[in-house]
């Protein structure tokens, strides 16, 4: 299944649902893009809810870091949540978790955003 993303907005936090995979091609353009739109639209705290990213390669976790770096120098903060085990694995691997932020829950991700 192609990436698929529903965004919407928790107590003045922008959510993206992610569904699908995070792979080469159009779904990593796609999941660049509609964060610089969001950051250039004045979000400044997003979360991206990981719970149905059924599959992640080499150049989804680089498209997570662009994520990452392009919201740091739009002054931004993204919070990861509902990774799965295989995916924190993977952020584990890859030492990726010293570089985002990650919540359990979506919850958890916006209350830490809120403060």
């Amino acid at each position: 299944m192609a990436l698929h993303i529903t965004t919407g907005e928790v107590d003045g936090i922008a959510v993206l649902w992610l569904e699908g995979r995070i792979v080469l091609g159009e779904e990593t353009i796609l999941l660049r893009e509609k964060v610089k739109s969001l950051i250039a639209a004045g979000n400044k705290k997003l979360v991206l809810n990981m719970y149905n990213i059924t599959l992640i390669d080499s150049s989804g976790l680089g498209a997570l870091v662009a994520v990452h770096t392009t919201a740091k120098l739009g002054g931004a903060s993204v919070r990861l949540c509902d990774l799965g085990a295989k995916f924190n694995e993977l952020l584990h691997i890859t030492r990726l978790l010293t570089i985002f932020e990650v919540s359990s829950t979506e919850a958890e991700a916006i209350r830490s955003l809120s403060k």
